[in-house]
């Protein structure tokens, strides 16, 4: 028990101080994205004896009466209870926990909060006008002068709600009536219909609402991806950084001519993460638009796929790393978590970072200087487009080594059996595929195979780290996007089948040998992978081929007690692993394969549960459920 708590001790110091023992109020736990929970009540010794603890049905049940249709809450019913009829719809999100209260983004436009002990449903909010709230979370606000405790979250439509905590209740002096409009003429690019609204949650400084967005992939030009911060009281804009820089100012110099006028893109979809104690947030930016072709944006187009330090407070630009230059594969930067570094008897506050590709970069967050050695290696340049002109390097850590599958050899193609061989050879006739080197340019008379793909490597999950075992844990998938370019009618290129995977859709088998999916450990104080195990199986397979690893989503969590629990591979099903060694010691079915991540909390009665969201709905994963669902121990 002592070293339990030892590793508790050690876990919340670099967790932030911003999320008390046991809560789990943000995305990623923490304002810093440790995915990391102090909780040890669920070890090694006794996960084998998790069950079920609660389930809420996320879909409303409609009765009829004499007045007409009406919705009626769902109550909490039994994980054996009956099965639900078809009609799902799918959802990212991960739950968030504080003071005892469990909030989630409905798929059917609502936010709600449960007993976070039972299920039983506290209070729904029903958004506007058929919007949807943002996909993958919301955000607990804690109290401020002046300002109670506030659920706050974006939406599909471009609002940005602030609810009361306890009630539910739009907060009356944030916005109108507690919405923000957040579609302003300076995002807008002059067309107020364009898309605009947010996917992940936002984050908070202090009284400070940190927003980043979705907009549009393609066309090139339109709404801006720039980030802004709110005053949590009122819903006035405080600050706002461009993540395509103005002319005239730092970085606008990477881009060629007029190119990053009007340029849509370069948006941070995931959350910002923040150093609460330095007062510094972090932007993972992702690509500019179009996210595959670059013809009409010469250089390396700044800020995009950079990780940017700015003040907290005022928005102010501190440094940057771009992890990839003028991206033409759609690699983004999904991934952003706040770690240290023991070296030489310091310990150095850190960053990892990655984009899809998962190339992990791990730098002073102080400074933005890489704390392993970073190389420009040259790319292939080869591609039949007109006017692209890929940037002939990229860099490349020294340590740690890519996590997963960067290139591809027919020597390649998945062989396991004889008519998974015929299915894929058929898949790369049909579809003209062709193999693949790193950071490989796309073409236009061809399709090509480039690894990892439009779902990573790494997702918008990220990872967990776990500062007393000194690892940063996450999944990574395997599965290319071959992908092939076609001229528009006004001379731009857009992707000619639009996006496509390098697997037998029928199947759902990938084309390339396994692992398809994997569960990786790095250690961040020596750059060295601690250990690596396919994740999940292929159970249609015959008996010893079933080791393949799935394709998965979301992210783990790792607990002080030693524990890694995951559940978003496309099996349906949750798993816990010893952390120090990634041996799998629990495996329980879920009802739908998971979308968003795990994470996990202590209720108000001191029982600790590990809870997720299960719909199904990855990568074309059948829908087919809309449960919310809990597992704990058993009561003593």
């Amino acid at each position: 028990m002592k070293r339990l708590l030892l590793l508790a001790s050690v876990g919340a110091s670099i967790a932030s101080a911003a999320t008390p023992n046991g809560d789990w109020q943000s995305f990623g736990n923490d304002p810093g994205a440790s995915r990391f929970s102090p909780l040890t009540q669920i070890t090694p010794a006794n996960v084998a004896r998790l069950q079920s603890a609660w389930t809420y049905h996320m879909r409303p049940a409609v009765v009829v009466s004499a007045a007409g249709t009406a919705p009626t809450p769902p109550a909490p019913v039994p994980a054996s209870g009956p099965a639900r009829p078809t009609g799902f719809s799918s959802s990212q999100a991960t739950p968030i926990v504080a003071n005892g209260v469990m909030y989630f983004p409905s798929p059917y436009g609502k936010v709600v909060a449960l007993d976070a002990d039972t299920g039983r449903e506290i209070w729904t909010y029903t958004l506007p006008v058929r919007d949807q709230a943002s996909t993958r979370g919301v955000q607990y606000l804690p109290a401020t002068s002046g300002l109670k405790p506030q659920i706050v979250f974006g939406t599909r439509a471009g609002r940005l709600i602030s609810l009361d905590a306890a009630t539910g209740v739009a907060n009356p002096k944030f916005g109108a009536d507690g919405i923000v409009d957040m579609k302003t003429p300076e995002v807008m690019g002059g067309n107020p219909k364009a898309q605009y609204g947010m996917s992940g949650p936002p984050t908070f400084y202090k009284n400070l609402i940190i927003t980043g967005s979705r907009v549009q992939e393609t066309p090139s030009l339109g709404t801006r991806g720039d980030v802004r911060a709110w005053d949590a009281r009122t819903g006035k804009l405080v600050w706002t950084f461009h993540t395509v820089p103005l002319p005239g100012t730092l970085g606008s110099e990477t881009w060629g001519g007029d190119s990053a006028k009007n340029r849509s893109g370069n948006n941070v979809w995931t959350q910002a993460v923040v150093d609460q104690k330095r007062g510094i947030a972090y932007l993972p930016i992702a690509a500019p638009s179009f996210d595959r072709w670059g013809g009409d944006r010469p250089g390396i187009n700044l800020y995009g796929n950079s990780i940017v330090a700015v003040d907290a407070a005022t928005g102010k630009y501190k440094w940057h790393f771009q992890v990839v230059h003028h991206d033409i594969w759609d690699v983004d930067l999904p991934a952003a978590t706040l770690v240290d570094v023991k070296r030489n008897g310091r310990t150095i506050p850190a960053i990892a970072v990655m984009s899809k590709m998962a190339i992990m970069f791990i730098l002073d967050r102080v400074t933005g200087k890489p704390l392993y050695d970073v190389n420009e290696v040259p790319v292939p340049q080869e591609t039949d487009i007109p006017d692209e002109k890929p940037w002939p390097t990229q860099p490349m850590p020294v340590l740690p080594l890519p996590l997963t599958r960067l290139s591809f050899e027919m020597s390649d193609l998945a062989d396991l059996t004889p008519e998974i061989k015929a299915r894929c050879e058929s898949v790369v006739a049909d579809l003209k595929i062709v193999p693949s080197k790193m950071y490989q340019p796309l073409r236009a008379d061809s399709a090509v195979a480039f690894f990892p793909g439009s779902l990573g490597g790494i997702d918008f999950g990220g990872g967990a780290f776990d500062a007393a075992n000194r690892l940063y844990i996450t999944n990574v998938n395997t599965l290319a996007s071959p992908q092939q370019l076609a001229k528009q009618p006004d001379g731009s290129y857009d992707l000619a089948r639009g996006y496509q995977y390098f697997w037998d859709r029928a199947t759902r088998t990938p084309c390339s040998k396994p692992p398809w999916g994997e569960m990786v450990a790095v250690n961040v104080d020596t750059g060295q992978v601690a250990w690596r195990r396919p994740l999940g199986t292929t159970d249609s397979l015959p008996e010893g081929l079933r080791d393949t690893g799935r394709l998965s989503s979301g992210a783990p969590v790792a607990t002080a007690s030693g524990l890694i629990f995951f559940g978003g591979t496309d099996e349906k099903k949750m798993r816990a692993f010893d952390t120090r060694t990634g041996a799998i010691l629990w495996t329980a079915p879920l009802p739908a394969s998971m979308y968003g991540s795990t994470m996990a909390y202590r209720g108000k009665s001191g029982r600790q549960y590990v809870a997720a969201v299960a719909t199904g709905g990855f990568n074309g994963a059948p829908v087919s459920s809309d449960e919310v669902l809990a597992f704990a121990l058993p009561p003593e």
